[in-house]
């Protein structure tokens, strides 16, 4: 295209040097990996952060529901449904016998290379810094499971309270908090003795967990409330609440912010990530993404932000520095949970 005068070359100049600090930005990115849990379609997608598509497709058990990389970057795991059909097949368990499994991917060949199994309706899974140990919350028997990645087998099961759903390792890795969505409290679990230690009041329905870097503060979205919660995590009680719109789900921190997901409901969906300054403990800002925002992972260096839209069944790609989407990214359907390989 030619634009023609001293005004055309001037806005030639401005396109281009958008196309190069949009493609420098993207560049940054590259050595990026993005695992999505397609809750409807029993797949994991796999995105390259660098060409913004979709690279590969990763046949799991029923219903994906979360996905976190191990800190070395090898393996993808990701908690799903035991698939009861399946196994009656393969006769490995009897059609009695329900639970959860959690499923690892090698990041090198996008391939299912084992599983385990753990208790019922697994939800999110965390891993501890040093890459040891997985830690699973079971929605269905008020439990977390812990995994031992190298043997790749349950250890233990810890009894916390009702309903667990989100979970994070405390920074330091000495204790992992859970967010109890029936039972209206935050669990913490002691890592070496692996046992609950104390349940925090929070609010209703705790439906994730974040920290500060410096693991001074916990935020606990609170999906009935339309808040955040703020916990001091040496004192154990909650010490602020931030309005943050309708059904916040996901957390996650960097330097300077906080980022929610605002997921909406089934008849009313939302589309938003609500931006949190931790400083002040204020809504700094908000960024519009597709319908049903659920999931949220940022990149290595906080640079974007990738979000999945449970009702679009795509990803959506923020830039946190200029707070918008630069581009939405197809998924298998429900996209649920997401993570980065770095």
């Amino acid at each position: 295209m030619e634009f023609p005068g001293p005004m055309g070359r001037a806005l030639a100049l401005a396109v281009g040097l958008g196309a190069a600090l949009l493609w420098s930005a993207l560049a940054a990115a590259a050595a990026e990996t993005i695992y999505v849990a397609d809750e409807d379609s029993d797949t994991v997608s796999v995105i390259d952060a660098g060409r913004l598509e979709r690279v590969a497709v990763v046949p799991v058990g029923k219903s994906p529901h979360d996905v976190q990389v191990s800190p070395d970057g090898r393996i993808a795991w990701v908690t799903g449904e035991w698939n009861r059909r399946r196994e009656a097949r393969l006769a490995q368990r009897t059609p009695s016998e329900s639970g959860g499994e959690v499923w690892a991917i090698d990041t090198t060949t996008h391939r299912a290379v084992g599983r385990v199994a753990v208790g019922r309706h697994p939800a999110h899974i965390a891993l501890t810094p040093d890459g040891r140990f997985a830690w699973v919350a079971n929605r269905g028997d008020n439990t977390v499971s812990v995994i031992d990645t190298s043997a790749r087998r349950e250890v233990a099961t810890v009894a916390v309270g009702t309903y667990p759903y989100g979970i994070r390792v405390r920074p330091g890795g000495r204790e992992v908090y859970v967010a109890n969505l029936s039972g209206g409290t935050v669990s913490v679990v002691d890592v070496e003795r692996r046992a609950e230690v104390a349940q925090i009041p929070a609010g209703k329905e705790p439906a994730d967990v974040a920290f500060t870097h410096d693991g001074r503060l916990a935020l606990v979205a609170l999906r009935e409330e339309g808040r955040v919660a703020i916990i001091d995590a040496d004192e154990r009680k909650v010490v602020g609440r931030v309005e943050v719109g309708p059904v916040p789900i996901k957390v996650v921190t960097d330097l300077g912010s906080a980022l929610v997901t605002n997921h909406g409901t089934r008849d009313t969906p939302r589309g938003r990530v609500t931006v949190v300054d931790l400083a002040t403990l204020t809504v700094s800002g908000t960024v519009d993404v597709g319908l049903g925002a659920h999931g949220i992972a940022l990149g290595d260096d906080g640079r974007f932000a990738y979000v999945t839209n449970a009702h679009a069944s795509s990803l959506s790609v923020i830039d946190v520095t200029k707070r918008k989407v630069i581009a939405n990214v197809p998924t298998g359907r429900g996209p649920n949970g997401v993570a980065v390989r770095r």
